[in-house]
């Protein structure tokens, strides 16, 4: 008498739904974690803001500002510099950094003046960060700008 077993429809149907059930498993689990880490969406509301992006645009370019970020020593300075090079103070500034990918890790920059640039404690860990500023002009031109930044390890 033989001990051997014969692969059958049900064993093979089985196989089948279980290898197919795994694959499909996993993709809407990953499907899932990519949408819930990171939407995205940059805007509310795309199409309208895209209505008026040239003008932003020009009105942005008009200033001549020029932004920079790094990290020094446990501190983001964040450089704004105008047309000639000279330090430029804002009626309004807001920083927000991040992760490129995600925004569990976003914070509000704590920024202070010190003369020159804008500093603020910032402990980042190892990898790429985002800083995304946003400013007004004493006549009320917004300034945006999406900076990038890499810390080494």
């Amino acid at each position: 008498m033989s001990d051997e077993r014969k692969l059958t429809g049900k064993h093979a149907a089985a196989i089948f739904i279980g290898a197919f059930g795994i694959i499909i498993t996993v993709n809407l689990a990953m499907a899932y974690n990519a949408v819930s880490t990171f939407p995205g969406l940059t805007e509310k509301n795309p199409y309208v803001a895209s209505q008026s992006f040239d003008d932003r645009r020009a009105a942005q370019e008009a200033l001549g500002w020029q932004a920079e970020a790094t990290l020094d020593d446990g501190y983001l300075v964040l450089a704004l510099r105008g047309p000639a090079g000279e330090p430029v103070r804002p009626a309004t500034l807001e920083a927000v950094v991040g992760r490129p990918t995600h925004v569990r890790e976003d914070f509000v920059a704590d920024l202070d003046f010190n003369g020159r640039d804008y500093v603020a404690p910032a402990d980042l860990g190892e990898g790429y960060w985002t800083v995304r500023v946003e400013a007004e002009a004493a006549d009320g031109t917004p300034f945006e700008k999406r900076l990038q930044l890499s810390v080494r390890g």
